[in-house]
């Protein structure tokens, strides 16, 4: 995979992309034991399904909450196209997250500029990642989802 681009995403810059890897792989490993909080933020581990490939595909996201609903944002740092997790997301809905060592299933629903419920949820996400998504959207000219994770009933 050519990293090259990924590396210029300012959150990628300021961490670093192995110290990302590693604390997915971290919290993978131990089963959410370790790796729910990254520097005080909370993450999450989204398992979904590749649109094209059909392979397992598991990514770890800062989230919110907004009641019962998970919230993650598919900035991917900015940059001018969204993230793959995304994109299966739109193509299957229905998936698991892991939050610490819980495991839920999901249904998501992306929310974009212009609906109803975007500004209040952008506010939510933004202000538990310390402002850094209104960052990321002055990077880029795509507008930023918002997508919302509902625990199945």
């Amino acid at each position: 995979m050519d990293t090259s681009k990924i590396e210029q995403i300012p959150v990628v810059k300021a961490i670093g992309l192995k110290a990302l890897h590693l604390h997915q792989a971290i919290y993978e490993r131990t089963d959410g034991r370790l790796g729910h909080n990254l520097f005080g933020t909370p993450c999450l581990l989204l398992r979904t399904t590749g649109a094209k490939t059909g392979a397992a595909r598991t990514n770890g996201l800062v989230y919110a909450k907004d009641g019962a609903d998970y919230l993650v944002v598919a900035s991917f740092g900015g940059a001018p196209k969204a993230p793959g997790w995304y994109h299966n997301l739109l193509a299957k809905p229905g998936v698991e997250i892991q939050v610490g060592t819980a495991r839920h299933q999901v249904t998501a629903r992306s929310v974009v500029p212009g609906d109803a419920d975007y500004e209040r949820l952008w506010d939510i996400v933004n202000k538990s990642n310390a402002d850094r998504y209104r960052g990321y959207q002055r990077a880029t000219t795509r507008p930023i989802p918002v997508v919302v994770l509902t625990p199945a009933a």
